[in-house]
């Protein structure tokens, strides 16, 4: 019988389920909360999307007693390696307090915990954005005080990675791949033998500019317009993430309504669309830089790989590093699953966060 998996998304209005079948999705839905619901701290949100998870399962008919594991997208922690994480204590109590970050991905990890310990299986999270394998010389800055962190789209570029390795029969462990991930963030990561070893800080301002992030700014302009009383702290970093990027030059960040304006005409979209995608390509060529120019595949990846527009402006630039792949989309409930198959499979082990984990406190196995 194949394992059952309970896959759990949670987003900032939104908590996207689905049912996995070993790696086959049966089911999936997307939970919309409203804003009053989801703007409180994190133990009211909790309770709110985990009554309305297990009514929506109840409503489908769902079994929830046929599950074999619980799996939730990870969140804000302390900096991790690669990996599946068996959810425990000390990892409840990080996501909950958001110690290390507030954000709507830390109720993945309790939710699928929440579930899973009523039902006595156990529950996981998968490359939470805080994986961390950057090499000691990538972390440098040019201020002591400042060192580069690794934030970024782990999840994704980590099962998009190990999919192409599978689809050209070589281990993952073997390869020198460079991957850009699209999305709302831009991260573009330089995987070595099965290693992030450098990639840029989507979360904080660097790299490529996105439809709502700024990327990397003149430094020394930014600064001036920090102190220029201008913007309040919380409205600058609003500028930087959420609010910066495509959005903040033509006030939308849809891709889609983008290129139509495009198609209609509009100049000024078309130079700001194909000055992110120039971005991009030098970010790309950065990497290459980083694997000493010696690259398996270059593969894009994210919701705006979809675009043919955007990926052959980015495919012009940078040909001549190597063969380039494009794998559009970020299934992350897929991610998900199939980080916590190949656990349940004996491919890879589960990796603790600090003490025992919780289904260990109350099982002895995985079946």
């Amino acid at each position: 019988m194949s394992e059952r998996i309970l896959t759990i998304n949670p987003g900032s209005t939104s908590t996207k389920i689905g049912i996995f079948e070993g790696a086959n999705q049966v089911f999936t839905k997307t939970l919309r909360h409203p804003a009053e619901a989801v703007g409180g701290p994190l133990p009211a949100q909790l309770e709110m999307r985990r009554h309305v998870l297990l009514e929506v399962l109840s409503e489908e008919q769902i079994d929830l007693k046929a599950l074999t594991a619980v799996v939730g997208r990870g969140g804000l922690l302390r900096p991790l390696v690669s990996g599946t994480y068996a959810v425990n204590r000390e990892m409840r109590e990080d996501l909950l307090s958001g110690i290390f970050g507030v954000h709507a991905s830390n109720l993945g990890g309790l939710l699928a915990d929440e579930i899973a310990r009523t039902l006595d299986i156990p529950s996981f999270i998968v490359d939470p954005v805080v994986v961390d394998e950057l090499e000691p010389i990538a972390r440098i800055t040019g201020l002591p005080e400042l060192e580069r962190k690794s934030i970024f789209h782990a999840l994704n570029q980590k099962a998009v990675a190990k999919r192409y390795a599978k689809e050209i029969g070589r281990p993952y462990e073997e390869l020198r791949l460079i991957i850009a991930h699209m999305g709302g963030g831009i991260t573009v990561g330089a995987h070595q033998e099965g290693r992030v070893i450098d990639v840029n800080n989507g979360l904080d301002g660097e790299g490529p500019f996105s439809p709502e992030r700024s990327g990397s700014l003149p430094v020394g302009q930014l600064v001036e317009l920090c102190y220029s009383t201008k913007y309040k702290l919380e409205e600058m970093k609003r500028l930087v993430v959420g609010s910066g990027g495509l959005v903040a030059h033509l006030g939308t960040f849809d891709a889609i309504e983008i290129e139509r304006r495009i198609e209609e005409g509009d100049e000024k979209a078309a130079l700001l669309y194909d000055a992110m995608a120039y971005r991009v390509a030098k970010e790309i060529a950065g990497q290459s830089a980083v694997l000493f120019g010696q690259i398996d595949a270059i593969i894009l990846t994210g919701g705006l790989a979809y675009s043919d527009r955007l990926t052959r402006a980015i495919e012009e630039r940078i040909a001549h590093l190597g063969q380039v792949v494009r794998s559009p989309g970020e299934d992350e409930l897929q991610a998900l699953a199939e980080g916590v198959l190949r656990v349940l499979r004996g491919e890879e082990e589960v990796k603790e966060y600090g003490g025992e984990p919780t289904w260990l406190e109350n099982s002895t196995s995985l079946s």
